[in-house]
């Protein structure tokens, strides 16, 4: 056969590896020379978008990324904060959005197995899995073909992997017809002396390949996830990985088995960029070289190039650096479990990255220039223009309770019962709260009363109408929701989902929507340990919706105190509890506005950090000590929305006093931040409530009683009775009805 090292490097060829000209020169310039076409190949992995984070990595820096908790912040696998108990949670999310668009089920399969891979290379067993996805319009003609084949590749690996899928969002709108977006988050329980590292250190020591075969799936997957969409979409369809759960199983019962030999000195997951990618890393972290021996790679398929060997993303696979005299011990372990163990190279002390075939050298490159020196851009931004306030008075008039019937069975508030009942949430038999209220929860398995909550938050409209109030809300609704079950929030993973950033109206997005993300981070003690960025999420030119996606980790110290949605029982107390003086107002980026009357105007609702962590923490006093008998944090379609969510988990009712000063609809339907519903079982005229009005009121926040859980209806104020049964019905049928396809 013809070697393809022989192929000439053309402008066209360097284009076509996404690499721009003044990259190329940069390349040429960095080893003297041109490159051969496998080390274009090797520059086009280690320098696109995905892996090395160029348009983005000066402004991740300005995160915050350290705290008491915090044991390894970004720059791993995966990120580990200290849980007590000599216990650590090992969380991560990352995108696979361009692969799920092109091939829905395994692009979709394959984000959740690489996920996964993340969280067990540090050492740590997945105990809770979420993903957030986010489609395009429900009548948009690939719409229901993208949901249902992603649901079933989500489904079909995590289920048969074995961890409960505990959370997670779904969302339509038309802004992502042409780019949907797949946010897989997974978390696992490791002990805190025994986290593993991807450092490689030591010279001469072997560097052995672990788990299944490498075929051509996924070559060139890492840069195409780099590149907007036109119309040859469908020739990328062989940049898609194809997953197989069961060898990951196995792959994971090997990893955690050989880890506990002392075997592993590093170990990486081959993900993006494979072999590459893993190879490179290690190396560079341990200011070592690598040497790799391509014949020795395990291969499904004949007559296997070095480019492609050097470039499939084929999964289930790791990397591993060990301990020589381990290494017969090592290949029991996996022979043991019927997976490939293949040494595959060795360290050196040169800080060269060589790869060798058939006798060949056929790569010789800087092995940290590789890495290090990736381009580093400081793209041009505009200053964010937030979109203009309402109007005084432009409040478009419906019906409350039709309103509210209509929201319950729209698409943006409809049950997800439909995705999440594919998923297996109880497998392990720790999860304590199915899907649908504020986060999963599970307990931590040998613990008599440790539990942890997860959740994931953002809202686009917010984050288009003003990125940095945005960005600062999704950290808020994340921080929100782990409070609303009793769980302090401990750190959260980010996924920044963007379109082409070398549009300075897009850049601005990412920049100001990091700069809230930051800023609310640090005012609630909510570390950012670990993310992911994707870029040029775009179609022919025309971007999502920005769209920075927040995982969150919560801490409950006793999960029995756990406080859930659904009313408790009748006649309790309904509080408000950090409502503004005039409950709620702000109706702007609204879904009454956009899903009732089609409008995307007003500017998003801003947040205060400081009034969001003085609620949050005394609504975690309510719960912790028992006076709280239900909480659920207010997001979109307000109030509302809120309380019929919380009446359709029980089954039980609630009447609402009317504020006769103000509109119903803005007080119904407005989106102020920082708000709960708290239902409490005190008598209203009793001491006890007074005392806790006062306690709210010296802490500055606003607690009123707005109404009485009972009954069979929902009454908000004026507004005609809505029987619960109604909006259950509601609330219940428009997915699984969409999905036979008779709605949209």
């Amino acid at each position: 056969m013809t070697y393809q090292n022989d192929i000439e490097i053309t402008p066209k060829l360097v284009a076509d590896h996404g690499l721009k000209p003044d990259e190329f020169d940069k390349i040429v310039a960095l080893i003297g020379r041109q490159p051969t076409y496998t080390e274009l190949g090797i520059f086009s992995a280690m320098w696109n978008e995905h892996c090395s984070y160029k348009s983005s990595k000066k402004w991740l820096k300005t995160l915050p990324t350290t705290g008491p908790r915090v044991i390894q912040g970004p720059g791993e696998n995966a990120g580990v904060v200290d849980i007590g108990d000599g216990q650590a949670i090992v969380f991560k999310m990352e995108s696979h959005n361009h692969p799920s668009f092109i091939e829905p089920y395994q692009g979709a399969a394959t984000g959740m197995g690489g996920i996964l891979r993340d969280v067990f290379t540090m050492g740590a067993r997945p105990v809770a899995a979420m993903n957030a996805l986010r489609f395009g319009a429900p009548d948009h003609d690939k719409t229901r073909h993208l949901v249902s084949g992603v649901v079933a590749g989500v489904g079909g690996y995590a289920n048969a992997f074995g961890v409960p899928t505990v959370g997670g969002e779904v969302e339509f709108d038309e802004r992502y017809n042409g780019n949907i977006l797949v946010n897989a988050f997974a978390a696992g329980l490791a002990d805190t002396d025994k986290i593993f590292y991807s450092k490689a250190e030591g010279v001469g020591l072997p560097v052995v390949y672990l788990g299944a075969k490498t075929g051509r799936d996924g070559v060139g997957g890492a840069t195409m996830a780099s590149a907007e969409f036109g119309d040859d979409i469908e020739e990328k369809r062989p940049t898609v990985q194809v997953g197989d759960p069961f060898t990951e199983k196995r792959l994971l019962e090997a990893c955690l088995e050989l880890m506990a030999t002392g075997a592993v000195i590093a170990i990486q997951d081959m993900g993006a960029a494979g072999l590459t990618c893993s190879a490179v890393e290690m190396g560079a972290k341990g200011d070592l070289g690598i040497e790799l021996d391509l014949d020795k790679v395990p291969v499904r398929e004949t007559e296997m190039t070095p480019y492609e060997m050097m470039l499939s993303e084929s999964q289930e696979r790791m990397l591993m650096v060990l301990h020589p005299e381990k290494e017969a011990e090592a290949r029991a372990v996996f022979e043991k479990w019927e997976l490939d163990f293949a040494t595959v190279g060795y360290t050196t002390d040169d800080l060269r990255f060589r790869v060798k075939w058939r006798g060949e050298e056929v790569a010789n490159l800087p092995i940290k220039e590789l890495g290090d020196e990736a381009p580093e851009y400081d793209r041009p931004w505009t200053p964010s223009v937030p979109a203009p306030a309402l109007a005084e008075g432009d409040v478009p008039q419906m019906d409350v309770a039709d309103a509210l019937l209509k929201l319950m069975g729209s698409h943006q508030i409809a049950s997800r019962r439909w995705v999440y009942e594919q998923y297996d949430t109880y497998i392990q038999g720790n999860s304590m709260q199915r899907p649908g209220g504020d986060a999963g929860v599970i307990r931590v398995e040998g613990h008599p009363t440790k539990g942890l909550a997860f959740t994931s938050d953002v809202n686009p409209r917010y984050c288009e109408a003003d990125p940095y109030e945005g960005g600062k809300q999704a950290v808020a609704e994340a921080w929100r929701n782990l409070t609303a079950t009793g769980a302090e929030p401990l750190a959260a993973t980010d996924n920044l989902n963007f379109g082409n950033p070398e549009r300075p109206e897009i850049m601005s997005q990412l920049v100001h929507a990091i700069k809230g993300i930051g800023e609310a981070c640090r005012a609630l003690d909510f570390p950012i340990v670990s993310g992911n960025v994707s870029l040029y999420n775009e179609t022919n030119g025309r971007g999502i919706l920005p769209t920075p996606t927040i995982g969150a980790v919560g801490l409950l110290p006793d999960w029995t105190k756990m406080a859930q949605i659904g009313f408790a029982a009748g006649d309790q107390a309904i509080l408000l509890v950090g409502a503004p003086p005039r409950r709620g107002t702000h109706l702007g980026q609204s879904i009454y506005l956009r899903d009732l009357f089609g409008r995307r105007d007003g500017s998003a609702p801003p947040v205060d950090l400081a009034h969001e962590r003085r609620t949050g923490d005394f609504v975690r006093k309510l719960i912790n000590e028992g006076t709280a008998t239900a909480v659920h944090d207010l997001s979109d379609g307000g109030l509302a929305v809120c309380l019929a969510e919380m009446a359709i988990a029980s089954g039980i009712g609630a009447r609402i006093v009317d504020l006769n000063e103000q509109d119903p609809v803005l007080q119904d339907f407005g989106e102020d931040q920082g708000r709960y519903v708290v239902t409490i079982n005190l008598d209203p005229q009793g001491d006890d409530i007074l005392n806790l009005w006062n306690e709210a009121e010296s802490l500055g926040i606003f607690a009123p009683w707005i109404g009485t859980t009972g009954g069979s209806d929902l009454v908000l104020g004026a507004a005609r009775p809505l029987a619960v049964s109604a909006l259950k019905a509601a609330h219940e049928n428009w997915f699984a009805q969409y999905m036979e396809g008779a709605a949209a």
